[in-house]
């Protein structure tokens, strides 16, 4: 029935595009699929669905000569995109929806074991001058890295600092403020209050709520196009332009190894281990002429990391604490060209288990209509407390109309 149901919202969209063919539209590629604004100006969407395509190839080292290598290609994602504003332009709204299996994986128990199809749902409510209330599913105010989309990224993907300790989406409530002091000077304070255990969770709440704050300094005033939130500097800025930011985040009596993510701590008896964690990030973004630097500082910490069962023995399950260092850096050329480097660490407490990491990455990207259109690839040399090696090429293209 369920496959019915998608079969026919299928037909329902070829359709209606098939009718709108033939009309010509004063929008482009980029600025997305569909943009709409009702003719007594009630709501507007905009849609636009995206997708990247990647090929990466593997080589481990086995103590005396690299082994053959593994080849992947795969869909990274595929996502469909709605925002715009209901009722009044005050309103925003945004929903995303996610179609590859890496988008949807994840089932569970506490999702009643369904894919994850839902990136974002939430309304954006700007009920004051320099003040917006949150509401809904969406990514909290964590470490840039992160919260920018993985549509404007500089390399292929996200850093070992992102995978190991980031905060991701979670459901809840935020409340956003910003402050302009003197003439270039802004201070944007970031509070949430959400869930705790991550997106799609319909079977919840099983431990505490998870608690995010997080303020943004930017000396010399805001970024062209909100390019604070966007890898390389497509803008090019005319004048130095940085923003520092502090995130503090704790999850109060999380049930999973990783806070939002990772396995439930389940007891024999069917209950879950519950654990307070705190995770705090210090980073940075800046950008001139081209050139632009990211840099990232990370650490997790938890009241007690090794999970008990209900007799004080260990269940198996640890959480992942420790921290991580990240640096980023790119040239933008004129001909749209760009060169990238980045540097990583990982180090995890020991009682984890986990082995320090080092990562180094150069990558080249293509331009062609910006983040929208563009060519990647990347190689990346890894070691595991400098003892196990990896080396990895990636190439990929972004889709995003």
């Amino acid at each position: 029935m369920t496959s019915l149901k998608l079969s026919a919202a299928a037909i329902v969209t070829l359709l209606f595009f098939s009718l709108k063919a033939q009309e010509i539209s004063d929008t482009s590629f980029g600025k997305g699929l569909i943009n709409f604004v009702a003719k007594d100006s009630s709501f507007s969407i905009k849609f636009a669905p995206r997708f990247q395509v990647r090929s990466i190839s593997s080589w481990d080292h086995d103590g005396n000569l690299y082994q053959s290598p593994e080849h992947n290609f795969i869909v990274r994602r595929a996502r469909l995109k709605f925002d715009g504003f209901a009722y009044s332009p005050n309103l925003i709204y945004k929903i995303e929806l996610g179609l590859s299996n890496r988008d949807i994986s994840g089932a569970n128990q506490f999702n009643r074991n369904t894919p994850r199809y839902i990136l974002d749902a939430v309304l954006k409510w700007k009920f004051a001058k320099n003040w917006e209330l949150w509401a809904g599913q969406t990514k909290l105010p964590g470490n840039v890295e992160r919260v920018v989309s993985s549509g404007n990224m500089q390399l292929i993907d996200r850093s070992l600092l992102n995978s190991r300790f980031n905060i991701d989406r979670d459901l809840g409530i935020q409340l956003r403020h910003k402050t302009k002091i003197g003439k270039n000077l802004l201070i944007r304070e970031k509070l949430s209050v959400s869930q705790g255990e991550g997106r799609n969770v319909t079977e919840g709440n099983e431990g505490g709520l998870q608690y995010t704050a997080r303020l943004e300094f930017l000396p010399f005033g805001t970024f062209k196009s909100k390019g604070d939130y966007s890898q390389s500097d497509l803008k090019r800025e005319e004048k130095p332009k940085l923003m520092v930011g502090l995130t503090y985040n704790y999850n109060q009596d999380a049930v999973r190894v990783r806070g939002f993510a990772g396995d439930y701590m389940l007891r024999s008896d069917g209950s879950l281990y519950e654990t307070d964690q705190t995770t705090i990030f210090a980073d940075a973004m800046f950008k001139y002429k081209g050139f632009s630097f990211m840099g990232e500082y990370a650490k997790r910490t938890a009241e007690n990391e090794v999970a008990t069962d209900i007799d004080g023995t260990p269940t198996g399950d640890i959480v992942l604490t420790g921290n991580a260092l990240n640096l980023q850096a790119g040239y933008l050329f004129k001909n749209n060209y760009e060169i990238a480097m980045r540097y990583t660490q990982t180090n995890f407490e020991g009682i984890t288990n986990r082995l320090p990491e080092r990562q180094y990455t150069i990558g080249f990207n293509k331009f062609i209509v910006g983040h929208k259109l563009k060519l990647q690839s990347d190689i990346s040399y890894t070691t595991i407390d400098n003892n196990e090696d990896n080396i990895t090429l990636r190439l990929g293209f972004d889709f995003h109309f």
